[in-house]
């Protein structure tokens, strides 16, 4: 199932999806102690002649750090409905939660879980580039609930930094 998913580190270069699970296991090995948050978000540019998705997986030791990598998705064609384009991005983002919530998060909570005791922690987000801000609040009911749907929480504008912040700098 995940072995249509490549990503990339701008310091490691590729991975497959596996090698970023891996990543991800020695980040939270190297400090179980700490309190973690893993978001993904997705975040689109338009251009001429196709729409670039950047879908970013953003582990953050609290106060110590962070890792993340990023997935590349193009559609040949630009995306002019602002509707459809946040209605991608965020599919995008569910498709790879969905990835997550089947076996890994489970997997990743079990290194943090002898430490819970010390202040271990793990918090798992979406993060939706719309805010209450501009032409995207409109949509906010719609695309939180269809994570709140899968179970995990949804974070928007000002709290989604892994959509509007990691993931944007390489729709460009």
């Amino acid at each position: 199932m995940t072995d249509h998913f490549a990503f990339y580190n701008v310091s490691e270069g590729n991975m497959s999806f596996e090698a970023m699970i891996h990543k991800i296991k020695s980040f939270l090995k190297k400090d179980p102690r700490s309190t973690y948050l893993l978001s993904i978000g997705t975040d689109s540019q338009v251009h001429q002649t196709e729409t670039k998705f950047i879908t970013a997986v953003h582990v953050h030791r609290v106060g110590k750090g962070a890792w993340g990598c990023l997935k590349n998705t193009v559609f040949p064609r630009p995306m002019t409905s602002l509707h459809e384009k946040i209605s991608m991005e965020t599919t995008l983002s569910q498709e790879l939660a969905y990835a997550f919530t089947s076996v890994y998060l489970a997997e990743l909570a079990e290194i943090l879980i002898p430490y819970s005791d010390e202040g271990a922690d793990l918090t798992f987000e979406i993060h939706l580039d719309i805010g209450r801000k501009g032409v995207t609040k409109d949509l906010i009911q719609e695309m939180t609930g269809r994570i709140q749907a899968m179970g995990l929480e949804a974070k928007i504008k000002p709290d989604s930094y892994t959509a509007f912040s990691y993931a944007n700098r390489f729709t460009k």
